[in-house]
């Protein structure tokens, strides 16, 4: 404290510490894609589509490189122009990429990474590039069917897909399925004929789904389409509902902006089955495609958890950890002492509370919706001998109404 007997009478103000620390919300939309591009070199020739487009000058951009073995690193985008300007126009040699990420900023997403990969067999190897990447929330591989047997490069792709996103904790895999079903045989088994879906994940941290989509093809006659798959444009819709509603509402009913028709059509009650094991559906509603599911791979009985059966309801928990986490770096090495807990309290309470007023937890006051518990009851002796400060949160998360049901029966009327 300054010494206040050596200077004249007076109010005197002075700045103090303040014991609020204000957490933040991550982001949660910033999705990550790897996709397979061949060299593309020379101007942009509009007629023939190739070529990458020109500069002021009017030689060409460069292509993002990447060689056999080698992905490229991976590069910021934040709009359709600028994923142009590095991966090159709708054209032969990056058709699935580039309908991917022109998807995703139509449905609503704002940014993304991109990597290039020259083969199929490299996307695996490109997945440990996002580990260095924070902000991701989302990651996905849209690439084309390759190959004799695209069910078995498709499923240890997807797999190891949501292995990255467990092990990273803050992030979910949109998977895609194969382009094209045995026999048309719409039941999910355990190899390539049928629908080969990604093994059940216990913590739902992959959302399969299932048929490809159909959109204009800019590389043939007007009104042709051609089918591509759906991760690219379900990245949108996940930026799109966050931004609208929040990270909390499932990113199903949702309208595919883009999407014309759907490489199989789904019935209600094909759709039943495969909800129960986790292929959220994509359908066509008298002319609209809507992605109508928002399950994870832990909804399968088989291996899954209930728990986490709704992707909104990890994503929600990837975002509250990801932000108390970041929000709280602050206390390490801090007194291990009730001021310290009090103030972890106070802390951890606002966020909640803040998320519970964007109607993303269950309660008609903060009280019901959850509690935070950091006193000497979770940090005895031998905890804090350890080194260790320990806060208990509880939430109450609310889940989506998957199933509308309303009972209706006949009624005599007023008087009979």
């Amino acid at each position: 404290m300054p010494d206040y007997s050596t200077k004249a009478p007076g109010v005197y103000v002075e700045e103090v510490p303040s014991a609020i620390k204000p957490i933040a919300g991550v982001g949660t939309s910033t999705a990550g894609f790897i996709g397979v591009s061949a060299a593309i070199t020379g101007v942009w020739d509009s007629k023939a589509r190739t070529g990458m487009p020109a500069k002021p000058d009017d030689s060409a951009y460069a292509q993002v490189a990447a060689t056999p073995g080698t992905p490229s690193t991976p590069v910021a985008v934040n709009s359709w122009s600028e994923f142009i300007q590095k991966f090159g126009d709708v054209q032969t040699a990056n058709q699935m990429l580039a309908h991917a990420v022109y998807g995703f900023f139509n449905n609503g997403g704002t940014r993304c990474w991109v990597v290039r990969v020259a083969a199929v067999g490299d996307v695996i190897k490109a997945i440990d590039l996002f580990e260095s990447i924070d902000e991701i929330a989302i990651v996905a591989a849209p690439i084309a069917d390759e190959g004799d047997k695209p069910a078995d490069a498709r499923n240890a792709i997807n797999s190891a897909l949501v292995a990255h996103c467990q092990k990273m904790e803050d992030r979910v895999a949109i998977l895609d399925s194969t382009r094209d079903i045995a026999n048309t045989n719409l039941n999910v088994t355990a190899d390539a004929t049928g629908i080969w879906r990604p093994a059940a994940n216990p913590k739902g941290y992959g959302a399969f789904y299932f048929p490809w989509i159909r959109v204009a093809d800019p590389l043939k006659a007007v009104g042709e389409q051609v089918a591509v798959p759906p991760s690219g444009h379900l990245a949108g819709i996940y930026a799109r509902s966050d931004a609208q509603r929040g990270v909390h509402k499932a990113p199903a009913n949702e309208v595919i902006l883009g999407a014309l028709g759907t490489q199989y059509p789904v019935s209600k009650i094909a759709q039943g089955s495969l909800n129960a094991k986790g292929v959220n559906v994509i359908r066509n509603f008298g002319g609209t495609i809507k992605v109508y599911g928002g399950r994870t791979l832990a909804s399968d009985s088989q291996g899954g958890d209930p728990e986490w059966t709704y992707i909104n309801v990890r994503r929600l928990f990837n975002y509250m950890r990801e932000s108390i986490d970041n929000g709280t770096q602050w206390v390490v090495f801090e007194p291990n002492a009730p001021e310290l807990w009090s103030k972890i309290r106070r802390n951890v309470s606002a966020f909640l509370t803040n998320t519970w007023a964007s109607g993303a937890l269950l309660g008609n006051t903060p009280e019901q919706a959850f509690y935070v518990r950091c006193d000497e009851t979770t940090n005895p002796p031998e905890v804090r001998n350890l080194g260790q400060v320990i806060t208990e949160i509880g939430v109450a998360v609310v889940k989506p109404a998957e199933f509308v049901i309303f009972r209706v029966s006949q009624w005599v009327g007023v008087g009979q």
